[in-house]
């Protein structure tokens, strides 16, 4: 396959905006309209983001031959919506006629083969690792709600427990459905290490104008019954020896931050041995440091453990101030892996901070995205636990985990940019 041909029209078709998802979701219900009860009742939040990334998915397909975990994972995940392999054929249907109506006499012959062999190592790779999972777990996982803590005016502590064995590496997310929004399915990063009894903290950022998190911070109760999805990620998951952990959150950033300190402290407590950890939670007020006790006693009981707090936008505070990749920054940094975990700006920042003070890009931890979808427009950064301001705009693809669909571009990383191309480190676009 031509990848430039591929990348070229794919660009040119996104030039024509929100008509593409228009037309490609209404030549699929039209000619297969068995599928439209996969989907949302309300599409305006789900079109622009599954068209934008399925294309881009498509035209990066020899990238992705070669690295093809996070599509493995979407395979898995899309278990959940009752996906099957022949609708993986409908879907690619629709693609291709989107393509030709977009491209006019552009969409020949030889074109229309590169997209076809591109969109078969996709469905292929999703569906072998759908049915490879399907052997040994379910499509879903019941979860009763254990507890539903209103920590601050707009965050909730949520704590669920599958009714089936769950298993998770600290590090990764997790898809979640509440039955107030059926089909509306939003990414969260568990904020503890695996336990005996199953639970999971999840912490929900409300954001005005989402469609789900507003529910859950306000209507999500004990003894209610959530879905969840099978988890995905690897990359802020611990991984080799670090002898020092420099790790940088913003706002709910901090969830699988938190993780990764209780797996830390749980090997300290049986070995008496571990990495040396400093932690830096920036927000913009301080009534957003949501954990600020149980880490100022940790920090207190514990050697290997510091904690920074860092405020943005409240001049009055007496402690650290400005942006938290600023702060992580003036740090030690030799000898130290950094990971990072927040919005793209966040992430973006804490990136080109790092690397400029000399962090090796092979030091800095952190969820990418290779294949933002072209032509985005981003509405704001959302972090583990909360969705984009409004639903009226394609959200740009997450770095970390978020409270956002998946469908499909939950793990596509980011192209590079800027800095972070000099440096080894990819930057998203969105994040400016």
């Amino acid at each position: 396959m031509d990848a430039n041909a591929l990348q070229r029209s794919w660009d040119q078709v996104t030039r024509h905006g929100e008509q593409v998802p228009l037309y490609f979701y209404s030549h699929l219900f039209v000619s297969h309209p068995e599928v439209r009860s996969m989907f949302p009742l309300s599409m305006s939040h789900q079109r622009d983001k599954f068209v934008g990334a399925l294309g881009r998915i498509v035209s990066h397909a020899d990238q992705i031959e070669n690295d093809a975990a996070f599509l493995q994972h979407l395979g898995r995940d899309h278990r959940k919506y009752a996906v099957l392999a022949e609708h993986y054929n409908a879907v690619g249907a629709s693609l291709c006629a989107t393509l030709m109506h977009f491209l006019g006499s552009e969409w020949d012959e030889e074109l229309a083969a590169d997209w076809t062999a591109a969109y078969q190592v996709v469905a292929r790779i999703m569906v072998e690792a759908a049915e490879m999972s399907s052997e040994s777990s379910p499509d879903w996982w019941d979860a009763d709600v254990i507890s539903a803590e209103r920590r601050t005016m707009d965050l909730t502590l949520l704590t669920v427990r599958p009714r089936r064995a769950f298993q998770f590496r600290v590090g990764q997310s997790v898809s979640m459905e509440i039955p107030q929004r059926p089909r509306q399915w939003r990414y969260f990063s568990p904020a503890n290490a695996p336990r005996p009894d199953g639970s999971i903290d999840l912490h929900v950022q409300q954001i005005d104008g989402g469609q789900v998190s507003p529910t859950v911070v306000r209507s999500l109760k004990a003894g209610d019954t959530v879905k969840l999805g099978a988890p995905v990620g690897e990359r802020l998951t611990l991984q080799g020896a670090a002898r020092e952990l420099l790790l940088v959150a913003g706002g709910t950033g901090l969830a699988p931050l938190l993780a990764v300190l209780e797996q830390i402290d749980n090997e300290w407590q049986r070995t008496g041995a571990g990495p040396l950890v400093h932690l830096l939670h920036g927000v913009r007020m301080p009534w957003h440091l949501y954990d600020r006790p149980r880490l100022r006693a940790l920090a207190q009981e514990r050697p290997w453990f510091d904690y920074t707090e860092v405020v943005s936008d409240d001049p009055s505070y007496p402690g650290q101030r400005g942006k938290v990749g600023t702060v992580a920054a003036r740090q030690v940094l030799y000898g130290r892996t950094a990971m990072v975990c927040g919005g793209p700006q966040m992430v973006a920042h804490t990136l080109e901070q790092l690397a400029a003070a000399g962090m090796r890009p092979e030091h800095i931890k952190y969820e990418h995205f290779y294949y933002a979808a072209a032509g985005e427009r981003t509405v704001g950064a959302a972090l583990p636990g909360q969705e984009t301001a409004s639903d009226d705009q394609p959200p740009a693809p997450r770095l970390s985990t978020s409270d956002t669909p998946v469908d499909p571009g939950r793990e596509i990383p980011t192209a590079d940019a800027g800095l972070g191309r000099r440096q080894g480190l990819r930057i998203p676009r969105s994040a400016g």
